[in-house]
């Protein structure tokens, strides 16, 4: 497919987004914004959020997996359900008994303004990171299919990307997501099935494909064995959990959309719902990796890896699976991203301006700023730093959910209070270099590589500071009287 064709395709795409958010999008104050009028369907919700929740570093990462770890990550998956297990009956509970517009709020009723702040802080910084790092990988797609040819230099092509999101968010934000979301799941959707209806084609026969997948030595879920093994199965099952309830349940992006729900039913009706068809998602996308393998093999390509979805789709399938595989790459970052940029928005506007109803104008002000954010950062990714700077950077910010984790761990199993303000952004900045630490020395005397685990290790070490403060602040108020 040429370029001429590929911008027709987004051109095409992106009319039918802004299409979409004119029709429902129409009012334009901060309450639709923020929370949709607190009347989204629920089910809409929970589709669109399939597609939030798989990135476009999920879309072309996930079956490029398969060749080198089979269906493990499936159990990471099925960790997934404990987290929104979690999600459904702890958190979202208090977040609709408090009327939060931002879950960071919790914090302010719990600590204080310092926490508040700490918690919107570490979500901004997180947020700005990973989807800068998302639309970065995008961008550069685009450029090498489109931009290059045209002689067109990365920063115009990054500024024409995070342009077309501000245009269909800017109105309405999250009251319009909900339904561009829904609208870009099924695009995804579509592309990952078509394609696995092609490769079936051209690769099962007589058998089916329940005994073609059974039968296949890719198709192991579950590692057991030496605990050191980073696939093993009680790591990735926790760890799954762990990531879903920090990366969802603590993440205003994701938790923004849940609480545009009409009711707390609702809502965990939404999340319950979501969560079963993520597992089935995911379980297509390690179909999809499986029968990509092995059709590397049978026609002799060397390709593997991140490289493995897109270049045989581009280059051995027909022009609508090419189409389709551009419209579901585009679809699958630009849902993660535009619910980035309106959920940086709110988290900034609520907790840290403090805005109210009526300051309309302060919002769109803020929502242009953080657009800007996201275009220096990533042009910056792609002049400033290299390819492993960037990558580190995207790791490093999962080291920041982590006193996210320890926080609202201890604001909801104690009932213990810190009145010194600045005790709190101290352990929160602290607690990731420790974690850091740590796992360096874990990989140097035990020879065990932490993975998804720091951000449990993070989480406790947070969560123990505050113990001891906690303790240290009670015998401070103890000795003055």
């Amino acid at each position: 497919m040429g370029s001429q064709g590929i911008l027709l395709l987004m051109a095409t795409y992106f009319g039918l987004l802004i299409l979409l958010s004119y029709l429902v999008g129409k009012d334009d104050d901060n309450d639709s914004f923020f929370v949709g009028k607190r009347n989204s369907p629920w089910y809409i919700v929970a589709f669109g959020m399939i597609g939030a929740s798989l990135s476009g570093v999920t879309f072309i990462s996930v079956p490029g997996w398969v060749g080198s770890s089979s269906f493990s990550y499936m159990q990471m998956v099925l960790g997934y359900l404990l987290g929104y297990a979690l999600i459904s009956n702890v958190l979202l509970p208090i977040y609709y008994k408090l009327g939060l517009t931002s879950i960071y709020g919790y914090l302010r009723h719990r600590f204080g303004r310092s926490a508040h702040i700490t918690g919107s802080s570490f979500f901004i910084l997180s947020r700005i990171i990973g989807a800068s790092f998302r639309l970065y990988l995008v961008a550069m797609v685009l450029q090498l299919l489109v931009f290059d040819q045209w002689a067109i230099p990365f920063w115009q092509t990054v500024v024409f990307t995070v342009a077309l999101i501000w245009l269909y968010t800017f109105r309405s934000g999250i009251k319009t997501i909900v339904w561009t979301d829904t609208l870009q799941t099924l695009f995804m959707l579509l592309s990952v099935i078509l394609t696995l209806v092609w490769l079936g084609d051209e690769l099962i026969g007589a058998e089916g494909w329940i005994a073609h997948i059974r039968d296949s030595p890719n198709s192991t879920v579950f590692v057991f064995g030496n605990l050191k093994e980073p696939t093993h199965f009680v790591r990735y099952f926790f760890s799954g959990a762990l990531i879903t309830l920090v990366m969802t349940g603590l993440d205003q992006d994701m938790m923004q959309k849940n609480l545009s729900c009409r009711t707390l039913k609702e809502s965990k009706r939404n999340m319950f719902w979501f969560s079963i068809s993520l597992v089935f998602v995911n379980l297509i996308f390690m179909v999809l990796g499986l029968l990509l393998n092995e059709y590397a093999q049978l026609n002799g390509m060397d390709v593997k890896g991140d490289e493995l979805f897109p270049t045989i789709v581009m280059e051995n399938g027909s022009a609508v699976l090419a189409g389709l595989f551009i419209v579901g790459l585009i679809a699958a970052a630009y849902s993660s991203a535009d619910s980035a940029l309106t959920s940086l928005t709110t988290s900034f506007c609520v907790d840290i301006l403090e805005i109210k109803e009526s300051q309309v104008a302060m919002r769109k002000y803020v929502h242009v700023g953080f657009s800007l954010v996201l275009i220096l950062v990533v042009v910056g990714f792609k002049y400033v730093v290299n390819e492993h700077v960037v990558s580190d950077l995207f790791r490093a910010a999962g080291y920041t959910y982590g006193p996210l984790l320890g926080l609202f761990a201890f604001g909801i199993t104690t009932k213990k209070i810190i009145k010194e303000k600045w005790i709190i952004p101290a352990i929160a900045i602290a607690s990731p270099f420790i974690s850091w630490q740590l796992s360096v020395l874990f990989f140097k005397y035990y020879a065990i590589e932490l993975g998804f685990e720091v951000l449990a290790l993070n989480g406790l070490i947070t969560y123990c500071l505050l113990i001891l403060s906690a303790r240290f602040s009670a015998e401070i108020e103890r000795q003055s009287h």
